[in-house]
């Protein structure tokens, strides 16, 4: 069974993580056919929407353990290594995606799952949708990014208060602490994902992968950097010819014919 499955819908690639008897959890199978997938986003210029979801009943519980036992033997396993081959460049290569990301949190999304979802650019869920940061049961840090994402979504207190105590996050709180965009009922989640792919898909794509850009550097630079930061990729954004159709769509009243990434 493929770990991962792709579909074109038009200008959105759809991205499944499919492992759903193993709650979509991570393994080194998982994590190369996830990597060849943002390839196709990276390398096909037709693309200019990505969604991330899970099959079955979980996005992803994070990391595969049973991969991890075992028992009676020495343990040398080196966990550093597993998040410098496949999860920190996951990491990065996700928020560096010149097109908007739009995850929907399907079920359960812990760990290292919840973490990879949390560096996305649009993050949605099911109102069952759990989240949970469960590495202070194993001994660990939270990895894949959560130290970074976390405290700048939920603030230092609550951020703290889900890594050290473990406990399960319901998606109504989530949405309330500022974790996610927003939630859907269940049956309407996928539907609504792609209405927002859909949309991002028919803006100006060379616009949006600078503001994720942007973003980006704002979350590391000074106010005083931050603005040079904003003149040089607005410099860049008023040379595409997107912003010339955008201004004389909107003085001609009509609707934009944008040319994005293609």
């Amino acid at each position: 069974m493929d770990t991962v499955l792709t579909e074109r819908r038009g200008a959105v690639l759809l991205v499944t993580l499919n492992r759903p008897d193993k709650l979509n959890s991570f393994n080194e199978d998982m994590h190369h056919a996830l990597a060849e997938a943002i390839g196709l986003a990276e390398s096909d210029t037709s693309v200019r929407a990505m969604i991330l979801t899970g099959a079955g009943r979980a996005f992803s519980a994070g990391q595969d353990l049973s991969a991890r036992h075992n028992p009676g033997g020495a343990f040398e396993l080196d966990l550093g290594d597993t998040l410098n081959r496949f999860y920190n460049p996951l990491v990065r290569r996700l928020r560096a995606l010149p097109v908007p990301v739009v995850v929907a949190i399907n079920g359960v999304a812990a760990g290292a799952g919840l973490n990879v979802a949390l560096a996305c650019d649009i993050v949605i869920a099911g109102r069952s949708a759990i989240f949970l940061e469960p590495f202070a049961n194993l001994g660990l840090v939270p990895d894949a990014g959560g130290t970074f994402t976390l405290p700048r979504l939920v603030g230092s207190a609550k951020a703290r208060a889900m890594a050290m105590l473990a406990e399960k996050v319901d998606a109504d709180t989530a949405e309330r602490w500022g974790l996610l965009y927003r939630v859907y009922d269940d049956d309407e989640l996928m539907g609504e994902a792609m209405k927002i792919a859909e949309r991002l898909a028919a803006l100006p794509t060379v616009g949006l992968s600078l503001m994720k850009r942007a973003f980006a550097l704002g979350e590391s630079a000074t106010l005083d950097a931050q603005l040079d930061h904003e003149r040089d990729l607005q410099r860049e954004a008023g040379q595409h010819p997107d912003y010339q159709e955008g201004v004389a769509a909107f003085v001609e009243k009509r609707k934009p014919r944008f040319i994005g990434r293609g």
